[in-house]
């Protein structure tokens, strides 16, 4: 394990610091060689992990920084990971159609889509006709460079070999006996094969925030029980260890395709071929030697997987599991105290990880698990036989066990959440209840920790105020008023980012939603949130072209029959003291971004957002000289110099988070200096909060 360790800082090393790290390593490592050998191949471990992650770091940024035609294009490609509902495929071209004919194409990894009239499959070769576009980011921890909107795909074969082929006849099987619009089937394609893409973000972060996650992080359990059917299939082999190792990689390998290489997958059958291939060569391996040695292997093949949050949790949980394997060893039931044992073991492991990601940790999340583990069994057990079999009532059998799971996570999703103070306090209290006289005192800081975290206030404030959301790159404003009236402008990219926001705001009823345009820095994180919140009402623009991103959001209205406005200038809403009124848009324009609404809001301060409006929209305003100002598109160079300078008063807002746009643009923030404006950035100080009235 400490070869193991040493490589993977040796590759968190060579990925944020690059060369430097890789040849610090090299060095230490020959200057220890010489004295220690054993010593030594550790720390040249190190260093070849560093190298990986310096090679990781150098695509990735190969990638986020390539060039993408702009415009109508068609190339032919091949499918790296698959779309899904609301979720592009990624996919690396491989040819470009030119006027003269075809040329070679070695381009960047692209998103493409989605479109459910043109479904794209892992391992495919394509020819996708649409419009591209550049937009450097990452889908599903991908780098991509740009982005295609769909008009055509053309399958034109499937690449690599028989694995990817039954692989994917597996994966399909799987998606066409089990219905992914239904959420307890969706759960089931989960624990069987990985896919949650049926799961909308708010029974994924129910699952997160209860700790069953791992449920569908395919991991040890599923690939032991693959295994045992897949050897059941080919036991006219022979049982050999050879035979064995052999035909059990074979069927890994396909298992790892059909749940579509997630880092836990990788890691549980990297394990399970190192003690297959120890037991062929008559060698006995342990647990911890076989997570070694798989953690080595991974990360030297790839890297990136150093700060893959999947495979660190994934690695942290099995160690876990492994030194609190005897926690309760000897009490019985036994198969409860092994469940909570398990359970208690692997999310103290998990900690750390979930601090740093997330900020937060489930302090029941051991509970949930005992509550969830037999339910857990059941559907997995039924789902394999409802796939194996296609029978309708096995389905439908299978998806009262997974539903009685989405039920508990999202009964425990409500539970206490802890962030570093509170998981020092009952990191604390752990240590005082192994010293008999001071039990006592462990209780009142239990009883203290679920005060603290179930009682919180609510936050609702003294006067009507905006909270400017730090989301990361893109938009999202909250307005309240001291009445209970909350208004939220834009989501931002990503449900969960949104959600954590929202969350740490307590944020329950959302009386109006606007989206100022179908950008998905400003509406992705949209998806879900009427399952999350009450919703009265949403604002969209009357423009043509909403964008497919806010698709999702006004079919959700629909189905839960929240009304949609249409709006154009001059509306009006009152969120108690607070109204808000329409300047925009003001007429049909040819871009999405000029098509924002625009909001003039007022209490006893004024304030404009503007959505991402560019010069032509913002010369068509009138004359405005708010107390705040949200720079439009970030602060991008798209806004009109003269306007920012004849519009912007004392206070200026950026939204913004880390990205490759040059986003906010140099000579934006040079006239917001030449008019000494106040420059506050929600990447510089996060969730940014200002009164707009007074006591």
């Amino acid at each position: 394990m400490a070869a193991a360790l040493a490589t993977w800082l040796g590759a968190i090393g060579g990925l944020i610091w690059g060369a430097p790290a890789v040849v610090t390593i090299a060095v230490g490592a020959a200057t220890v060689a010489i004295r220690s050998r054993a010593t030594g191949v550790v720390i040249a471990l190190a260093a070849v992990g560093a190298l990986s992650g310096l090679l990781a770091g150098v695509r990735i940024d190969a990638t986020m920084n390539a060039d993408v035609p702009s415009g109508r294009i068609e190339f032919a490609a091949v499918v790296a990971e698959d779309d899904g509902p609301r979720r592009p495929a990624v996919v690396r071209p491989t040819a470009l159609r030119v006027p003269d004919g075809w040329v070679g194409w070695a381009g960047p990894s692209l998103a493409v889509g989605p479109d459910d009239e043109y479904p794209m499959v892992a391992g495919q070769t394509v020819r996708v006709t649409g419009t591209a576009r550049s937009a450097p980011g990452r889908i599903r921890g991908d780098p991509v460079a740009g982005r295609v909107t769909l008009g055509k795909v053309e399958v034109l074969g499937t690449s690599g070999g028989p694995f990817f082929a039954i692989g994917n006849l597996v994966r399909e099987r799987v998606r066409s006996v089990l219905d992914l619009d239904d959420p307890p089937q969706a759960l089931i394609s989960g624990f069987l094969i990985g896919d949650t893409s049926g799961l909308g973000p708010a029974h994924l972060e129910a699952l997160r925030r209860s700790g069953l996650t791992h449920f569908v992080a395919v991991s040890g359990s599923n690939v032991a029980l693959f295994l045992a059917g897949w050897w059941a299939i080919t036991a006219f082999i022979g049982f050999g260890p050879k035979r064995r190792f052999i035909v059990g990689s074979i069927g890994l390998a396909i298992f790892v395709v059909a749940t579509r290489w997630e880092a836990s997958v990788l890691r549980a059958a990297f394990m399970a071929i190192v003690v297959l291939g120890a037991a062929a060569a008559g060698v006995n391996v342990d647990t911890w030697i076989a997570v070694g040695v798989a953690v080595i292997v991974l990360l030297l093949g790839s890297g990136q997987l150093a700060v893959d949050i999947g495979f660190q949790l994934s690695v942290a949980a099995t160690v876990g599991i492994m030194v609190g394997a005897g926690m309760f060893a000897g009490r019985r039931p036994r198969f409860l105290w092994m469940t909570l044992g398990a359970a208690i073991a692997a999310q103290v492991a998990v900690v750390p990880v979930l601090l740093w990601h997330f900020g937060t940790v489930p302090l029941m999340s051991p509970i949930a698990n005992l509550l969830s583990a037999p339910f857990v069994t059941a559907a997995t057990v039924g789902g394999t036989f409802a796939v194996l079999s296609g029978w309708g009532p096995a389905v439908t059998a299978a998806s009262i066990p997974a539903g009685a799971v989405l039920a508990i996570a999202g009964l425990a999703s409500r539970w206490p959440q802890l962030g570093p103070a509170a998981v020092a306090v009952v990191a604390g209290v752990a240590v005082l209840l192994r010293v008999p006289r001071s039990r006592p005192f462990a209780v009142l800081g239990v009883a203290a920790v679920l005060a603290v975290s179930t009682m919180a206030p609510g936050g609702v404030p003294s006067v009507p105020e905006v909270t400017f959301l730090d989301i990361g790159q893109g938009d999202s404003v909250l307005l309240r008023d001291p009445g209970g009236t909350v208004v939220l402008v834009d989501g931002g990219r990503d449900p969960i980012v949104l959600a954590d926001a929202l969350r740490r705001n307590h944020i329950g009823r959302i009386d109006l939603i606007v989206a100022t345009h179908g950008d998905i820095d400003h509406v992705g994180g949209f998806d879900g949130v009427v399952d999350r919140h009450a919703i009265g009402r949403v604002w969209v623009p009357d423009q043509p072209d909403l964008g497919e991103e806010l698709a999702g959001l006004l079919e959700d209205a629909a189905r839960l029959g929240i009304p949609v406005d249409r709006v154009t200038d001059g509306i009006s809403y009152r969120a108690g003291a607070i109204t808000l009124t329409t300047l925009g848009p003001r007429r049909r324009y040819a871009t999405r971004n000029d098509g924002s609404i625009v909001l003039w809001v007022v209490a006893d301060r004024t304030l404009l957002l503007p959505g991402d409006i560019e010069a032509i929209a913002q010369r068509e305003l009138p004359p405005l000289e708010p107390d705040i100002l949200l720079v439009p598109h970030h602060g991008s160079g798209s806004t009109d110099p003269e306007w920012l300078e004849a519009t912007v008063g004392d206070l200026a807002v950026i939204s913004v988070g880390p990205n490759t746009y040059g986003h906010p643009a140099s000579e934006t923030l040079a006239v917001l200096a030449d008019c000494d404006t106040a420059v506050r950035m929600t990447m510089d100080e996060g969730d940014i909060t200002i009164p707009l009235g007074s006591p």
